[in-house]
């Protein structure tokens, strides 16, 4: 595979694995909701508790191929998820991030982690 495929393209590669095991029946939002948690806690067991030096081992050394397939496993989840359930990815997205320009303006976020409630 190379790095220039979209979201289609990797829906369209999702959705035929998944039919040639017939694994459909099993994606309901709930399940599906509960894979991209899981993935996401074992990909956040990978740096919990470490400090800026150790999580940089981490991502830079042996265990990066670790880190990419749990982030990959997070991705196919979240994919599969908004396939099996009419959302656009690239739609909401660019919805969601015309919202954050909205909540987050750069005059008063820019170089703060601060939730947008609490930028002054």
């Amino acid at each position: 595979m190379d790095n220039n495929y979209t979201i289609n393209m990797l829906k369209e590669i999702i959705g035929k694995f998944c039919d040639d095991r017939d694994w459909s029946q099993f994606h309901n939002p709930k399940d599906l909701a509960i894979g991209i948690s899981t993935e996401a806690g074992e990909l956040l067991d990978l740096f919990r508790f470490k400090n800026e030096e150790q999580m940089n081992r981490i991502i830079n050394g042996k265990k990066r191929e670790q880190v990419a397939d749990e982030l990959a496993d997070v991705l196919y989840f979240v994919i599969r998820f908004a396939q099996m359930n009419n959302i656009d990815l690239t739609t909401e997205l660019k919805r969601k991030v015309a919202l954050n320009e909205l909540k987050y303006p750069i005059e008063k976020a820019k170089g703060k982690n601060d939730k947008y409630k609490d930028l002054k």
